[in-house]
């Protein structure tokens, strides 16, 4: 069933079940309805893997599919966050353990974090965009890790790289090099310029 934000016309479609995203819009005053999209998502970077795609063009593919899935009428913002460390793509972590193994793959590292958005029209895309942070984190003990992940499992559960930055995953870092809004999943001040253009939103 979509989710309607209160007191919001139906102007914008969220592919997307990420409730950080949904709140990065509606604090922004961007009209949206939330339908996420039905994707196997491991499948598809299976088959891009394969075929030697980038993680830039992983990325830019998952958030378009997502848009363009279903073809709603009006406009549909689909997104998709990949994290690349060396040559390795992350996923959402598996379990507890997989969280662990991810967390101390990246400690004491520079990893990159793709955020890609595209909006489709009537099922057409008509924009798109990716954003890049560079995020180098501290050489973290094997206890805090193992601390991290049991204290923050529901909520980091679903996130790629098993970490949440703007909670505390923020004590994971030395330094974080781009968007914050593209951290949380969302290249939020593009989507606003692509709508502002649009009419969609007042500027």
């Amino acid at each position: 069933m979509d989710r309607v934000s209160p007191g919001l016309s139906h102007r914008l479609t969220l592919a997307s079940a990420s409730a950080t995203r949904a709140r990065l819009l509606e604090a922004a005053g961007i009209p949206v309805t939330i339908r996420p999209a039905r994707l196997d998502e491991e499948a598809v970077k299976l088959s891009l893997s394969a075929e030697d795609a980038s993680a830039r063009d992983v990325a830019d593919t998952l958030a378009e599919m997502k848009a363009t899935k279903g073809a709603v009428p009006g406009l549909c913002l689909g997104c998709d966050q990949v994290l690349t460390h060396g040559h390795v793509l992350l996923s959402k972590p598996r379990d507890r353990s997989d969280a662990v193994t991810q967390l101390y793959g990246l400690r004491g590292k520079q990893h990159r974090l793709l955020s890609a958005a595209v909006i489709a029209e009537d099922g057409r895309p008509v924009w798109r965009h990716v954003a890049e942070v560079r995020m180098t984190m501290r050489p973290l003990s094997d206890a805090y890790v193992a601390n991290y992940v049991e204290r923050n499992w529901n909520e980091i559960r679903h996130a790629v790289g098993a970490y949440q930055l703007e909670a505390e995953g923020a004590r994971l870092f030395d330094r974080v090099e781009g968007d914050y809004f593209a951290v949380l999943g969302l290249p939020l001040l593009q989507v606003i310029g692509f709508l502002a253009d649009r009419g969609v939103v007042a500027t």
